[in-house]
């Protein structure tokens, strides 16, 4: 098997694990806690085929969704803004893919800035939805209020990359060794 295709395959492990903790999280009412911008930064650091490095994180939160939609009374399609969730993480996919080899600086480095790319792009999304009104005071509002859920934000998306990017690390090396055998 060609280095990429591991690479896919042990990435595409390592997201559906953390797709789970989404809906782990959602089940025990963890505000935020899920490594959501984490996903796709690892999957645009890690995978070097674009086409799946986007596709798999996307997917991971399609899954999640459609988990929520069809299985519990958390709403998993709940509108067109939600397509800015989606985008986030396609930004946040782009970013990961600008890393290049990485290490643990910038792995946190690089998790601060994909977790706050995903919380101003997917709080617009909020913002286009009108709840809090239109206008800069509305969008103010929107930010203000999400503010507090931030900080799950960051701390499930800094776990959620030092955890992926860890295990796909010490599962890579004992992959190159049978490799070279």
């Amino acid at each position: 098997m060609k280095r990429n295709q591991i690479n896919i395959v042990l990435a595409a492990v390592l997201i559906l694990a953390a797709a789970i903790m989404r809906v782990i999280t959602a089940e025990f009412h963890l505000p935020n806690v899920t490594p959501v911008a984490a996903i796709g930064l690892f999957g645009g650091a890690v995978i070097a085929d674009k086409k799946f490095s986007y596709l798999l994180p996307l997917l991971s939160l399609f899954i999640a969704d459609l988990y929520f939609q069809l299985f519990t009374t958390v709403q998993g399609f709940y509108g067109v803004e939600q397509l800015l969730v989606y985008v986030g993480m396609a930004l946040v996919t782009l970013f990961g893919s600008k890393m290049g080899q990485p290490n643990a600086m910038k792995v946190v480095g690089y998790s601060l800035i994909g977790s706050f790319i995903f919380f101003i792009v997917s709080n617009f999304g909020s913002y286009l939805h009108g709840w809090n009104g239109y206008g800069f005071s509305g969008l103010v509002k929107t930010y203000t209020l999400a503010i507090p859920f931030y900080k799950y934000s960051i701390a499930g998306d800094l776990i959620g990359s030092i955890v992926l990017f860890s295990a796909y690390a010490l599962t890579k090396r004992p992959v190159a060794q049978v490799q070279n055998a």
